[in-house]
């Protein structure tokens, strides 16, 4: 197999992972949503049409206009804001640049008004944590490079039981 068949190859499987993982936390926002606990939608990737598919209905070729936004908007029963991306990686590590500038200023952005924000992460979907934005964001400053692993990760572990991802779980909720 060439490197360009390889590429596309890995690509394929990177978007089939993505996509598997965002049915996992779509499954577990309406869970939170069925109990009362949030309400929670997953945010519009930023894109133009540009022409009718003809092969299929309904279907149409596109480009994204901008850099996309954190995956996930919503409010928690005592009115606090969330913000959250989805990162699901192959490796044992999840890397600093895995946000990208425009999803770093929304986080900063809402955070600054009062928002909880963190990042759902997926370690070959076996392990899974929600990391504070203020923790992924100063990894460097904390853990001297620009990934987690292993113990760094450790503290932001979270339950993936009875088919739901447990990411709102511990959070306090005003009041309580």
């Amino acid at each position: 197999m060439d490197t360009s068949a390889n590429r596309s190859y890995a690509g394929r499987r990177a978007h089939a992972a993505g996509a598997m993982f965002e049915q996992m936390i779509a499954k577990s926002c309406l869970f939170y949503e069925t109990h009362g606990y949030a309400a929670i939608d997953k945010t519009p990737e930023p894109m133009k049409p540009l022409k009718r598919y003809d092969k299929h209905p309904g279907w149409f070729i596109a480009t994204f206009t901008r850099s996309a936004q954190p995956d996930y908007k919503g409010i928690l029963q005592d009115g606090t804001m969330l913000m959250f991306d989805a990162k699901h990686t192959e490796k044992d590590r999840i890397q600093r640049g895995a946000v990208t500038e425009e999803q770093e200023a929304c986080f900063e952005r809402y955070q600054k008004h009062g928002a909880n924000c963190f990042l759902v992460i997926s370690l070959g979907f076996e392990r899974y944590y929600r990391v504070p934005w203020n923790v992924f964001r100063d990894m460097k400053e904390r853990f001297g490079h620009k990934y987690m692993a292993g113990q760094e990760l450790e503290p932001y572990e979270i339950k993936f039981s009875g088919g739901i991802l447990r990411f709102l779980d511990g959070i306090e909720l005003k009041g309580e």
